[in-house]
């Protein structure tokens, strides 16, 4: 494929698990220290194993390495956007994976598909392909969801077939994944990864092999990385009024706000709920967390955020 045009990058995980094969551990070790040893040499096993590959193919392989960090300051995520667009620009192929070695709680992904969507948001992509051990997503009566045109609560009810407040892990979080991409105007497939020339078969037909996603309309290269690249510092909850002006493209006034949640400060990119506790829009403050709570339902001159720093989702 790469040598027909096509530029392919790979979001990968698997460098936890070869380092504990290495290091002969039968469990995962809940000590960071022992498992970010473990990334550590599986992380130089995995990409011998991709150059190894790419070499017989006459293909070069470029390793990458991210934490939430190289998203969320805008100059590191541009940074890390114009590393992967030049090494497509050679015909290389960049391998990512999330830095396990550095990596804690706090600048963790949680999931590779949440960082292939992200990166595909990142780098412009044309599609996101999830591979997995399913065929896609399956209904209740285990048949293939061929094409989703929305991810409504019913899709990911499918996802998470319990009562649970929340599910991790499995199909959730693809279909989470799935639901940057589309957002972000990238369509999204769901599909096997265990079928013989699965990629060339998705690329010619995605929805006769798994599950097709259909892409909203694409933001632009800045709102994607505040609605998706930038990690939200606080939340502000709004009242009808606001959440009406925001969907009609005015800026966010402080008399609109009625619970702030969080500490920032100017600048840093916020989530804004409904009354419901719905999550509308992401935007780059103009007011601090301490100023906010003081004038949360007042008129106040400033904007707390100008329409030309809010994402709709």
């Amino acid at each position: 494929m790469v040598k027909d045009g096509k530029e392919i990058i790979i979001v990968s995980s698997g460098a936890i698990a070869l380092g504990m094969h290495l290091l002969k551990l039968k469990e995962r070790p809940k000590e960071l220290n022992i498992l970010q040893a473990a990334a550590a040499i599986g992380q130089n096993e995995l990409m011998n194993v991709y150059s190894r590959y790419f070499k017989d193919k006459t293909i070069t392989a470029g390793q990458i390495l991210l934490t939430w960090d190289d998203f969320d300051d805008h100059k590191r995520y541009l940074n890390a956007k114009n590393t992967i667009l030049t090494l497509l620009k050679y015909k290389c192929v960049p391998i990512i994976n999330e830095n396990d070695t550095v990596s804690v709680d706090e600048i963790k992904f949680g999931d590779n598909d949440r960082l292939s969507a992200m990166v595909a948001t990142l780098s412009g992509a044309d599609l996101l392909l999830i591979l997995s051990d399913v065929e896609g997503l399956l209904d209740r009566d285990k048949k293939l969801v061929r094409l989703v045109r929305e991810i409504t609560p019913q899709i990911r009810a499918l996802a998470c077939p319990t009562q649970k407040n929340s599910c991790v892990g499995g199909m959730i979080t693809k279909i989470e994944a799935a639901k940057i991409a589309v957002n972000s105007g990238i369509p999204c497939v769901i599909a096997c990864g265990h079928g013989k020339n699965i990629i060339n078969k998705v690329i010619a037909q995605p929805q006769d092999n798994g599950t097709l996603f259909i892409p909203k309309k694409s933001l632009k290269a800045r709102s994607r990385w505040l609605a998706y690249g930038s990690k939200p510092k606080g939340i502000i909850y709004v009242d009808d009024g606001a959440k009406a002006a925001l969907l009609n493209k005015k800026s966010l006034l402080s008399v609109g706000v009625t619970q702030v949640s969080g500490n920032f400060i100017s600048g840093e990119v916020i989530t804004v709920m409904d009354s419901s506790g719905g999550e509308i829009a992401r935007g780059k403050t103009g007011i601090n967390s301490k100023q906010l709570e003081k004038q949360k339902g007042q008129h106040f001159e400033r904007e707390v955020i100008h329409r030309d720093n809010i994402v709709i989702l």
